[in-house]
């Protein structure tokens, strides 16, 4: 992927917003589980080294490498979070999918989680953090904490399950 000058990509592949899955998973009764087949899906593009790769180049044009320091970083993470929580703040509960939402209600959205990322993915890499490794250690670690056979329908925090 070729990057611009302002740190965006040249060629962002398309996405409908549909899913890319057709495959049905059976359950365990022999029943097709529509959930998984019908999941949304990202675009293979930008992997998450493109991104930290497009915002240092960002960075750096701008000189502000002395400014993104790990705990600013985190200070703006949280900030921007606070940004996406105000867009659902007083909705009540929001339909998967945001169907009642307007474009550039969705628009605003996208802008936000994006800015998420993005922080996220510079302050990863400002404490050499692996992200993409350290999210497989994570799943691991979550499935033993968590095995789908004791948990399964449940909320319960790991530490309520008894043996």
């Amino acid at each position: 992927m070729a990057l611009q000058q302002n740190g965006t990509a040249s060629k962002m592949p398309e996405h409908n917003g549909e899913t890319s899955s057709h495959r049905q998973a059976i359950n365990g009764n022999g029943e097709t589980n529509r959930d998984q087949a019908d999941r949304f899906t990202f675009t293979s593009e930008p992997t998450l080294e493109d991104i930290r790769s497009m915002q240092a180049e960002f960075t750096d044009e701008r000189n502000w490498n002395q400014f993104h320091q790990p705990r600013n970083l985190l200070l703006a993470l949280v900030g921007e979070v606070g940004e996406v929580s105000e867009l659902f703040q007083w909705r009540g509960e929001v339909a998967e999918g945001l169907p009642d939402w307007t474009e550039p209600e969705r628009e605003h959205l996208a802008q936000e989680l994006s800015d998420v990322l993005i922080y996220l993915v510079e302050l990863a890499e400002k404490c050499h953090v692996d992200l993409p490794q350290a999210v497989l250690r994570k799943m691991a670690l979550n499935r033993l904490k968590y095995p789908a056979s004791k948990v399964h329908g449940s909320a319960k925090k790991y530490t309520e399950y008894k043996d």
